[in-house]
């Protein structure tokens, strides 16, 4: 019988991560084993994405999955050449190649190299999926609350399945012709892309900035005696100096 008749009496597998252990230590993972993601594997990582909370129950989410065949090679083919153009440019602008990023230990260094080679085997990436919108109302500043709880759920389901995943925004620079080669109609926006696969390396506990910085009660900026991170949680010094006031 055909595998995607029998997925509708296989129950969805057992994770192989906690809860909090998952959401603590889901990486953005850009690069990938040569190896597709099974059907079964996408049937439940895609079935906890649509199950993500939405504004008013509209479940407003769409997602398109491209893997094998003529038009996803030319997906990725399109989105690789609009990501090469948006990191070129990146680059450039943020100095990755300046500074600390002229060291090749460093972590600027290393994030320059990652994302290189992302963007140059984008067409190669073995499962990409459009996140899609479709409003129901005039647009508001709100929607990506109806959004983007459904793509972490994405993320996450992935992550206890051995698999994991990016966002990312670079479909912008190709959007209208992904609309006319995937038929997406223009009542829908392509919200972002997500790139799936087995890791080539593996996860791994997140750095952020401590919760101190981040988590304020009664008074902004002023963190309260609960905000202390759990032993051996480590930092990062991404993003602006804070001056909070």
């Amino acid at each position: 019988m055909n595998e995607a008749l029998l997925l509708g009496d296989r129950p969805l597998a057992a994770d192989t991560v906690g809860l909090l252990e998952g959401l603590t230590t889901t990486r953005a993972i850009r690069r990938y084993l040569a190896e597709p993601v099974p059907d079964v594997a996408l049937r439940d990582i895609l079935f906890a994405a649509t199950r993500a909370p939405s504004g008013s129950n509209r479940q407003p989410f769409r997602f398109l999955v491209l893997t094998r065949g003529e038009k996803a090679a030319e997906a990725k083919a399109l989105i690789a050449r609009g990501a090469r153009a948006v990191w070129n440019a990146k680059r450039e602008t943020d100095q990755y190649d300046k500074g600390s990023g002229a060291d090749p230990d460093s972590p600027k260094s290393r994030m320059a190299g990652v994302m290189q080679s992302y963007v140059d085997h984008f067409e190669s990436v073995p499962c990409l999926i459009l996140p899609c919108f479709v409003p129901y109302r005039v647009p508001n500043p709100l929607e990506g609350a109806s959004m983007y709880p459904a793509v972490q759920n994405l993320l996450l389901a992935a992550r206890g399945l051995g698999y994991g995943g990016v966002i990312t925004g670079f479909h912008g620079a190709v959007d209208q012709e992904l609309r006319t080669l995937l038929a997406i109609p223009d009542t829908a926006r392509i919200a972002c892309t997500v790139t799936l696969g087995r890791p080539m390396g593996h996860h791994g506990p997140v750095r952020r900035r401590p919760m101190s910085e981040l988590v304020f009660g009664d008074t902004w900026a002023q963190a309260p005696d609960w905000a202390i991170d759990p032993p051996g949680t480590r930092f990062t010094q991404a993003g602006p100096p804070r001056k909070d006031s």
